[in-house]
């Protein structure tokens, strides 16, 4: 004998069975685009001219669907963002050449060449740079911060640190402090500062040689 279904329950069935059926149109997010492989260089194209930094945008929000980006940045002592705090975006350094001192709340790093630091959103930091020179690699997650400053920046017209241009400290930075407003960061006010950051500016002692070589 054959057992008839109602039209309910031969919907419901199949629903409670495959995984896949089981969201509905209302609460299933839309599936995003696949990113497109690529390959890509430092170069005049890719590089740009920041508060006398020389950065250089290897990928970009619009190129992984806003997961993440990645910035190279060649930078001197003096021309560090203010202490501040993110909102929406984890970082993490990685540094090619030089030294810097990183400040990440009630903590402190001292980071040399092959050596990287996290950064966790909605965390105070700071960091100051502690060699003639410092080239890093900076990655934002999610993406979309970069755009802050290659809204300003000028095309790079070579690939090494430009002469005469604004630094942090020579800049409108009421003006520079509302752009980074309107992506989910905020400059620390100078009791905040001491009060989140009580290591910072310190210089931070250097790791004794012989505990880098175990």
């Amino acid at each position: 004998m054959r057992i008839q279904h109602s039209p309910e329950e031969q919907v419901a069935l199949p629903q409670a069975t495959n995984r896949t059926s089981s969201k509905t149109p209302e609460n299933m997010s839309a599936p995003s685009s696949p990113s497109k492989a690529f390959k890509r260089t430092k170069s005049l194209q890719t590089s740009a001219w920041y508060m006398a930094n020389l950065t250089t945008y290897l990928v970009e929000k619009k190129d992984g669907n806003g997961d993440f980006a990645l910035i190279e940045a060649i930078m001197e002592p003096g021309n560090e963002p203010p202490p501040h705090v993110h909102s929406r975006e984890d970082e993490l350094y990685y540094l090619i050449e030089g030294e810097v001192d990183i400040y990440v709340g009630k903590e402190a790093f001292k980071v040399q060449a092959a050596e990287c630091a996290f950064l966790p959103k909605l965390t105070s930091h700071a960091f100051v740079i502690r060699s003639s020179r410092t080239r890093l690699l900076l990655i934002i997650t999610p993406g979309g911060l970069e755009e802050a400053f290659r809204s300003v920046a000028s095309p790079a017209q070579s690939l090494d640190l430009p002469v005469g241009m604004p630094t942090y400290s020579t800049t409108d930075l009421m003006r520079t402090a509302q752009r980074f407003t309107e992506y989910g960061v905020r400059f620390l006010a100078p009791d905040e500062v001491d009060e989140q950051l009580p290591l910072y500016p310190n210089p931070l002692p250097r790791e004794p040689l012989s505990a880098k070589q175990q």
